[in-house]
């Protein structure tokens, strides 16, 4: 574990690693969010951290300059954490960052040989991906387990996607072949809202976390802010004919959550970007 540097060392029992990344894995910064809101809600303490000097492109994810006293300069890099917390009767381990760039097989190895260390009996990962999705409806979560019996207890809907992963699918490979339990869950978010924080799916992903370690988790001020983020979207949907029509195609009964009948793709995206080229630069998300 050369690359982990441990400020402390935490005492816990038998804990649950949660990972989170901003990044590829975390469309509307769902699973980001929803990791940050635990994080405080559970007053987890950092007690170690990666270096970032070996898994990240600094041309890609720069370090940034900020004032001390108004005049110090202080450097900030990257950072990817552990936090421990005692949530309700268990140990709870947040480890959360900005997606590496770099080695990944062994950053997914070093995070594997801490949860080894710390004694941990599972690994959760959460995330978030764009889909044909309404956002006035339930958000949708899928996922997976390392074993099928542990899928169907969960009633994990299970993603049939294929094709290029990030550091979560990368590190449950290394997790199941060192015999480490692991978990994931995506919340499935609408591709067609424009570039920004989406509570509702974060409030999703951390109610299902909550009851998967069967720990009350105080939701109530992300509840409020899905609730006034639901309201803006829909009336700013709502002026654009295109796409409020879109819209009620993905709210019909009868249509699949992930894939909404009629409609080109073609035709869907440039009303899109007409839609995200007519707000104005100081609309709310």
């Amino acid at each position: 574990m050369s690359t982990i540097v441990f400020e402390e060392q935490p005492d816990l029992q038998h804990p649950t690693i949660v990972m989170a990344f901003s990044g590829w894995n975390d469309g509307g910064e769902a699973a980001s969010a929803a990791a940050e809101h635990l994080r405080i809600q559970w007053n987890a303490k950092r007690f170690a951290h990666l270096d970032p000097e070996e898994f990240f492109d600094f041309q890609v994810n720069r370090p940034t300059v900020t004032l001390v006293d108004g005049t110090t300069r202080n450097i900030r890099w990257p950072s990817i954490a552990f936090h421990a917390a005692r949530a309700g009767d268990r140990d709870v381990v947040l480890f959360t960052g900005a997606e590496p760039n770099l080695r990944w097989k062994t950053f997914a190895g070093a995070v594997v040989d801490v949860a080894k260390h710390l004694g941990a009996e599972r690994l959760v990962t959460l995330g978030a991906f764009l889909a044909d999705v309404a956002h006035t409806r339930s958000v949708p979560i899928v996922g997976s387990a390392s074993d099928r019996a542990e899928a169907e207890r969960l009633h994990l809907a299970p993603s049939n996607y294929e094709g290029p992963t990030g550091i979560i699918g990368v590190t449950h490979d290394v997790a199941n072949r060192a015999g480490l339990e692991s978990v994931s869950f995506w919340a499935a978010v609408p591709h067609y809202i424009p570039v920004g924080e989406n509570p509702k799916a974060a409030l999703a992903l951390v109610r299902r976390l909550a009851g998967y370690l069967a720990i009350e988790v105080d939701t109530a001020r992300l509840e409020r802010t899905a609730e006034v983020w639901e309201e803006n979207v829909t009336e700013q949907i709502r002026d654009n004919e295109a796409l409020s029509h879109y819209l009620d195609r993905l709210e019909e009964p009868d249509a699949t959550e992930f894939a909404p009948e009629g409609g080109s793709g073609d035709e869907i995206a440039q009303e899109i970007e007409r839609f995200l080229q007519e707000r104005s630069p100081g609309d709310d998300q």
